[in-house]
């Protein structure tokens, strides 16, 4: 019998559940473009309410929802501050300076985190040959760290700072769910310190497709308007929109299993010689797993794994990430940890 492949590349491999795949069959649905889709509408409401902004706009993806909303926070030649590990600055194929035509001003962080103080001699002055700091933009939990959750402090800081000089922030939420179940809070009690959130609704949520971006209602209007430039008006979106809406009442509050299967596979793979885990960074549902005592570097690690089914992506130098989700059971996690474990022995 062949073995079970156990999918570790990320939280975006979720398949919609059985429950959502209903809701999509009899999903009520009109011309979203028009604002009469009521599915939509439903969804957008009630995203909006969950993370305590006063409107939501729902886009296809999450690299769609940060460019819209730098496109409606900045006008051309201004200039955005985030952390120089960002999404938005690695893995969003130059968006910010294709679409909106800023430039990008990227300051060093520790997982994830930056110093409220390198932020500060980051905004740039009054001058005629300076652009205008125009945006803030954070991430949490912070993908390129391994999953990483901000502190709330070091997050209150750098809004108060951004509120004090008049400038907007915004909060690349892809998985803020998965921060405030590891921080133990509401999601409200994080997103207070944004102006704008985008949040995914496809990963560790397990909807098909979307994400929303929500924040004052006037940033909204403007970022519909964006969407539409982007090409993302769609029509009767109510059918995956019923999925989103799945996503956010019944998923949410099991988050938390993702990261206690995480901790578990940290765990287990941290006992294989030749592997090295940081446990301070197995935070929410992600592992950085070190792969020099192997003699391998993380494409090697990767490929030699691929043939015995656990599938996992080279992240930095030596290092690969896995990611627990849905569709990873506590069995499963033992599984790939003792067929990790068999191989590398060999």
């Amino acid at each position: 019998m062949d073995k079970k492949t156990i999918d570790l590349r990320s939280d975006t491999v979720t398949k919609p559940t059985p429950e959502m795949r209903e809701a999509m069959a009899r999903a009520e649905v009109g011309d979203d473009v028009y604002g009469e889709d009521p599915t939509v509408n439903r969804l957008e409401a009630l995203g909006a309410e969950m993370v305590g902004k006063e409107a939501a706009l729902f886009v296809p993806t999450g690299t769609m929802g940060n460019q819209v909303s730098i496109m409606a926070w900045t006008n051309r030649g201004d200039e955005i501050i985030l952390e120089s590990a960002a999404h938005i600055y690695m893995y969003e194929a130059g968006g910010p300076a294709v679409l909106s035509q800023v430039q990008v001003r990227p300051v060093d962080g520790h997982h994830g985190a930056m110093d409220p103080g390198e932020v500060k001699a980051a905004i740039r002055g009054a001058n005629i040959h300076f652009p205008r700091t125009a945006l803030i933009c954070m991430e949490n939990t912070h993908n390129r760290s391994g999953g990483c959750v901000l502190p709330l402090d070091n997050m209150q800081a750098i809004y108060d700072l951004a509120s004090q000089e008049g400038i907007a922030v915004h909060l690349d939420g892809a998985r803020v769910f998965n921060a405030a179940a590891s921080l133990g809070v509401n999601v409200k009690q994080i997103t207070r310190y944004a102006d704008s959130v985008q949040f995914c609704l496809s990963k560790g949520l397990c909807a098909p497709v979307g994400s929303l971006v929500a924040g004052p209602k006037p940033f909204i209007d403007r970022a519909r308007k964006c969407r539409k430039i982007l090409g993302g008006g769609m029509r009767q979106a109510g059918i995956l929109a019923a999925a989103g809406i799945v996503a956010l009442e019944k998923m949410v509050q099991r988050l938390s299993e993702d990261h206690e299967r995480a901790q578990k596979l940290a765990r287990g793979l941290a006992g294989i010689p030749g592997l090295d885990i940081d446990m301070s960074t197995v935070q929410s549902n992600m592992v950085v797993v070190g792969t020099r005592g192997t003699g391998m570097d993380e494409f090697a690690f990767a490929a030699l794994m691929k043939p015995h089914g656990v599938l996992f992506n080279p992240s930095l130098p030596y290092k690969v990430r896995m990611v627990t989700h849905n569709g990873v059971s506590s069995g499963d996690v033992d599984e790939a940890v003792r067929r990790i474990r068999e191989v590398i022995a060999v």
